[in-house]
């Protein structure tokens, strides 16, 4: 009987056990599907960290999760800030280097903020749900996640801390002479009413081009045709300092654009506005460049910016279109439709076909010159307001203002106030604070962030990943034995793209055998009918020079002895496997 009641409260135990762990019964809560039941590293989505808030919470992944996580700085920015990158695989099975690799990073420009916490939750949520989930356990084990938050940490201090409109500062911080005068950053924004935001000017004129909308007298509106309006836009707070008849033409951060930086197909500033002097002469992409180049098993590659709600692809440059070839292409149509459905509201774009053409960018450089599938993601859009079409227009597009009075209650708007300004007299100052119009409002950051990520794992997941499926051996005659494996590739992207195998990019994935004395080693292209090419040349090591996603090849050695053999694939894309007889 004391054995019965003993079983039975064991068997309760197990029940109650599998219940918490099934999310269930956890403590005083519920826990929702899909999200950490108890997370060792709590986080707050719905607010924006700062440089140093980021580290503190690093540190904390370091603390909570040493057997998956690595903080290294992988360079300085023009600052001497640390570019901050954690490494996130299973780092107890093998090396990472020996690994298929995808890489993020997020906050190239100043002003994307929101870019750094997609990046940092896409962490967070591997690391919380590592050991808990089928899917994510088994990702970290087969693939390491390169994650570099913030690619400009001067920008992103200087947005926070700054004085700035909702679009300023894009680039980083280095002063540049942008009017031209022999001057730097001697005429920037002015904070007018010292409330820490960069609003607009409007002064009252009976001949004026614009009036306030009767439905929002917050938000001004263009005169119909054939009449006057009440008020001049004057433009961002600003004093003209320099006496030469503009304001803010030249600002205390000067103009560049860290995506105008990268090798290829880059031009100078007069045909791509944002260039600096040459091909990374930026340290920050300079950094990110050395980082890249020395992890070929990078394959797949995000880069967070906004705002439009968009998976971009290349080119970026019509005249790079023949480089985009028919393969990588389907590839690159699979992950961008499944990406629409995982975040409704976003597009699958082509960037200078859908947006704009752009020289010198990050994306076609990950593409063309790594070999890595690689998306720019532009988060947020206003659709996401209210999950209708965005109105014509910016920082004025009425649903901002809607938005705003219902549910923000307003907490989004400077109201318009008097000043006295020094060259136009009499004014008002007022308008949206610069944490809206291009990044998530707190309670939108956080479903985004996740949508985001599921599409990331999705890309990851389909990364090259490498599987010696078949390895036998057969005697011949006495002392010559042939050894066959088959290696596949069980996922969608190859371990070489289109790019990579026209620009040589990487080298052939070689495949080894170790144990016995090779006579002759051949690839082969049909079994059956024993159609084989043999390399005559270093036979115990075969290059194959693409294994086909969701595909299959075929190796064999004639061998003199079949004892104490293993086989080694070593791909840079598709990492390094290994099997013994």
């Amino acid at each position: 009987m004391r054995i019965l009641i003993t079983l039975t409260i064991l068997l309760f135990s197990f029940i109650a056990l599998a219940q918490e762990q099934d999310g269930r019964a956890i403590g005083n809560f519920f826990k929702a599907s899909g999200t950490p039941a108890d997370p060792k590293v709590p986080i707050v989505w719905n607010r924006y960290n700062t440089n140093e808030g980021l580290y503190e919470i690093y540190q904390q992944f370091l603390e909570a999760h040493p057997q998956l996580v690595t903080l290294e700085s992988i360079g300085k920015s023009y600052e001497e800030r640390d570019l901050w990158l954690l490494t996130i695989t299973n780092h107890q099975n093998k090396p990472h280097r020996e690994k298929p690799a995808f890489w993020i990073d997020g906050n190239i420009h100043a002003n994307e903020v929101q870019a750094a916490e997609v990046a940092l939750y896409t962490a967070w949520y591997l690391l919380e749900n590592y050991g808990n989930n089928e899917f994510i356990t088994r990702l970290l084990d087969e693939k390491v996640f390169y994650i570099l938050p913030v690619m400009n940490p001067d920008g992103r201090e200087y947005y926070m801390n700054q004085p700035n409109t909702y679009s300023s500062p894009r680039s980083g911080t280095m002063p540049l002479d942008d009017d031209g005068d022999g001057l730097k950053g001697e005429d920037g924004f002015d904070d007018l009413n010292g409330d820490g935001h960069i609003t607009q000017m409007r002064r009252r004129n009976p001949y004026g081009q614009w009036r306030e909308d009767p439905d929002d007298p917050r938000r001004m509106i263009r005169a119909r045709p054939g009449e006057f309006g009440e008020w001049d836009i004057l433009g961002w707070e600003g004093i003209d300092r320099d006496g030469d008849g503009r304001l803010n033409e030249d600002r205390d951060v000067g103009y560049y654009d860290h995506n105008r930086d990268w090798g290829w197909n880059w031009q100078p500033d007069y045909v791509q506005r944002g260039s600096y002097h040459y091909p990374f002469s930026l340290p920050e992409s300079r950094a990110v460049r050395d980082f890249v180049v020395a992890h070929p098993n990078i394959g797949g590659a995000l880069t967070h910016h906004n705002t439009g709600a968009m998976f971009l692809r290349g080119p970026g440059v019509e005249a790079d279109l023949q480089y985009y070839l028919r393969d990588d292409l389907q590839i690159y149509d699979v992950l961008g439709e499944k990406g629409e459905k995982l975040v409704p509201g976003y597009r699958y774009l082509i960037s200078y076909r859908d947006l704009y053409t752009v020289y010198g960018g990050q994306r076609d450089w990950f593409h063309l010159m790594r070999g890595a599938f690689t998306f720019t993601i532009e988060l947020f859009s206003r659709y996401f307001l209210f999950h209708e079409t965005p109105q014509r227009g910016f920082g004025m597009a009425s649903e901002l203002f809607e938005f705003d009075k219902y549910l923000l209650f307003e907490d989004a708007f400077v109201p318009w106030e008097d000043f006295d300004h020094p060259q136009f007299g009499e004014i008002q100052i007022g308008g949206f604070k610069k944490n809206y119009v291009r990044i998530n409002p707190g309670f939108l950051l956080e479903q985004e962030a996740h949508r985001v990520t599921a599409f990331s794992l999705f890309h990851a997941y389909h990364t090259p990943q490498l599987e010696i499926v078949e390895l036998n051996s057969k005697r011949i005659r006495r002392g010559l034995y042939e050894v066959t494996a088959v290696i596949a590739n069980t996922r969608m992207i190859p371990t070489h793209s289109g790019a990579n195998l026209k620009f040589g990019i990487d080298p052939p994935n070689y495949i080894s055998i170790e144990g016995a004395g090779v006579v002759a080693g051949m690839i082969v292209h049909d079994a059956d009918l024993n159609v084989v090419d043999e390399q005559k040349v270093n036979p115990e090591v075969l290059e194959v020079s693409n294994i086909p996603g969701m595909g299959t090849v075929t190796v064999k050695w004639l061998v003199d002895s079949n004892r104490g053999l293993s086989v080694e694939v070593n791909s840079a894309k598709g990492g390094v496997v290994r099997r013994s007889l």
